[in-house]
């Protein structure tokens, strides 16, 4: 029971209403997620579970992927539906050429302002608190990435698109911003994320599947194990005895023919392919356990 876990998270529900199913279901304290969800939204929550919660570090950076709804024409204090959203009485391009052409404008590297109703933090207090107490929210720009912006349907009041974005994009802002440069306002309607890094929404499960599996005792059928993870870094199996110093944080050799002589990081895996630690690189072929499950 130590790994990934993939949900298909429901509409209304928040990514900690999700972690606190999978802890009673899987009767552990251990769980962590890859990247929450606004409870509108609904797809892929990456969670990481029993010992493989140390792992979180190593996903941060990785690109995401979300099928969106935009309906033009209205405002939100949250830039979704989920906030105060009133019509601009301001009627949308009715040249879809016009919408394409303003999307393109959000291709690449920017820098982005995170919503004022957002969990990001201010002086220890996140925004969203102070927000609805209508204390003024000054948050500092982030620079994004977004590398695929492909518009699905247009309709005269909406936009269905296709966004793969970095970790930190906030797609309701890219909805508000895209309404800005329209001149008539835009709100994010729906949202489905279909990707995180390699993991799709093909492969998750919805919490009443699990809540199957778990009155079957076969919960662990929808874990997948921790030396199945972090497959970008080279890996090598050690025996029962390097695995013991390998646990007591005693820095361990890697074959050169195993392991590229000089890659920063390496998977320490057990004979039956659990992983024991993620090595940092001290000088070639020698590893510090920086990270042991």
């Amino acid at each position: 029971m130590n790994g990934a876990v993939l949900i298909d998270k429901p509409q209304a529900l928040t990514s900690h209403d999700v972690v606190n199913r999978w802890r009673r279901l899987a009767n552990t304290k251990r769980v962590g997620h890859l990247g929450t969800l606004d409870p509108m939204a609904t797809g892929l929550l990456v969670l990481v579970t029993g010992t493989a919660t140390r792992l979180a570090q190593f996903f941060g950076a990785r690109e995401k992927t979300y099928l969106a709804e935009i309906t033009l024409g209205l405002v939100s204090d949250s830039y979704d539906a989920d906030g105060e959203v009133r019509a601009t009485g301001i009627t949308p391009p009715s040249d879809p050429a016009e919408i394409i052409t303003a999307l393109k404008c959000f291709l690449g590297r920017f820098s982005q302002i995170p919503p004022a109703i957002s969990a990001k933090k201010i002086k220890g207090i996140p925004a969203y608190k102070l927000a609805r107490k209508h204390v003024p929210v000054e948050l500092q720009p982030v620079e994004v990435e977004v590398t695929k912006l492909e518009a699905r349907m247009l309709a005269p009041d909406r936009v269905e698109m296709e966004v793969t974005c970095s970790a930190g994009t906030y797609v309701r802002g890219l909805a508000h911003d895209l309404g800005e440069r329209l001149g008539c306002g835009a709100v994010l309607t729906k949202l489905r994320r279909t990707r995180s890094g390699e993991f799709t929404v093909d492969q998750a499960r919805t919490l009443e599947q699990l809540a199957e599996l778990t009155e079957a005792g076969r919960l662990h059928e929808a874990v997948i194990g921790s030396g199945e993870l972090l497959a970008e870094i080279p890996a090598e199996h050690f025996n029962l005895a390097v695995e013991a110093q390998i646990r007591q944080g005693r820095d361990f050799r890697t074959s050169p023919f195993v392991v590229r002589p000089g890659a920063p990081l390496v998977r320490a895996l057990s004979h039956s392919g659990e992983l024991i630690a993620i090595g940092q690189l001290k000088i070639p072929n020698l590893y510090h356990p920086s990270t042991v499950l």
